[in-house]
């Protein structure tokens, strides 16, 4: 028998994954991470004329947010590899906001390019997304604990025994 299979007659069920807590922390983790990736795209196409390194550092951007819209995905699919990998590009990301966050504010002096958004709007932007990577974090983090993996085996429930546990008894 391999991993991931249930022996004959029996079938894996995973209870933590029912719970209301998982399916609000799942959920959550999905929103910060989406709402991550659109906050990323709204700076990167509203700053793009003024970033440092224009083109490549863009792509940069799009890539990432990519990445999250990925990790949104996967965990919406139960992946707990994907909170880890959520975690530690929050950390990352809330690093490089942290750096970049008062460049925006003091680009009024001459010389500067104006970018499509003012830049006081794109700092404020990098401010949000700076929270919600702090909220990123620590919700993934959570969610991490919360053991999605573990598999129980129970037997196949026939519709005319009543045979086997239900979930709600089970627990």
């Amino acid at each position: 028998m391999t991993i991931g299979e249930a022996r004959p007659g029996y079938e894996l069920w995973r209870p933590n994954r029912a719970k209301p807590a998982s399916l609000s922390m799942r959920l959550a983790v999905v929103a910060l991470l989406a709402g991550s990736a659109g906050l990323m795209l709204v700076i990167a196409f509203g700053g793009w004329s003024a970033l440092a390194g224009g083109f490549t550092w863009g792509l940069i951007s799009l890539a990432y947010a990519f990445v999250y819209l990925l990790l949104a995905w996967l965990t919406w699919r139960w992946s707990r590899g994907a909170l880890t990998m959520a975690i530690a590009l929050g950390i990352l990301l809330l690093i490089f906001s942290a750096v970049g966050f008062g460049s925006w504010f003091a680009r009024d002096k001459e010389g500067f390019a104006e970018p499509i958004l003012p830049s006081p709007v794109l700092g404020t932007l990098l401010a949000i997304l700076m929270v919600v990577q702090a909220v990123l974090i620590v919700v993934a983090s959570i969610a991490f604990r919360q053991e999605w993996h573990v598999e129980e085996e129970r037997p196949i429930r026939s519709p005319a025994s009543g045979a086997g546990p239900t979930p709600a008894s089970a627990a």
